[in-house]
């Protein structure tokens, strides 16, 4: 990271910015094209190993892209706050974020899977839920487990 002034290495204080995010965006290559899209995510943390937890429709662009290519790179930012200064050049913004780089694991066992969901809806929502066999069997689960992500933050002064 070339702002090591910004840079957050504290597990908790990275966490902290996962725990308040409910979007993730999962940067993906199709091809030469590059590709995001926007996901709703839950999460557990081991020690330094982050696991995200997605789902979606068991078709469509961004599975066939990431059946092709497993290597993503994932973004999320807590809402932030801009800085208006005197000259254009030293305006910008305050900001936590969290960036990381892994490959999507598909889950298809269908424990695994009710248990993702669970940690899908318990991020979101904030409640325990627990999913049958049958609706896990309709959506598509994936993973992305890591420890390859670093946290950045510019606070005010």
């Amino acid at each position: 990271m070339r702002r090591k002034d910004r840079e957050i290495t504290d597990e908790e204080a990275i966490e902290e910015i996962v725990k308040g995010c409910k979007i993730c965006h999962v940067a993906m290559a199709d091809g030469g094209e590059p590709y995001v899209v926007p996901l709703s995510f839950g999460y557990e943390r081991q020690g330094r190993k982050l696991t995200l937890y997605f789902h979606s429709a068991r078709e469509g662009r961004k599975l066939d892209i990431l059946h092709r290519n497993h290597r993503v790179c994932f973004e999320m930012a807590l809402e932030g706050e801009p800085v208006h200064a005197k000259t254009p050049c030293n305006s910008g913004y305050y900001f936590s974020s969290v960036i990381g780089w892994g490959n999507v694991e598909f889950i298809e066992n269908i424990e695994e899977k009710c248990h993702a969901l669970s940690m899908l809806m318990k991020h979101q929502t904030g409640q325990e839920v627990l999913f049958a066999e049958e609706q896990a069997r309709n959506v598509c689960v994936y993973k992305v487990c890591t420890e390859d992500y670093t946290g950045k933050r510019k606070n005010r002064n």
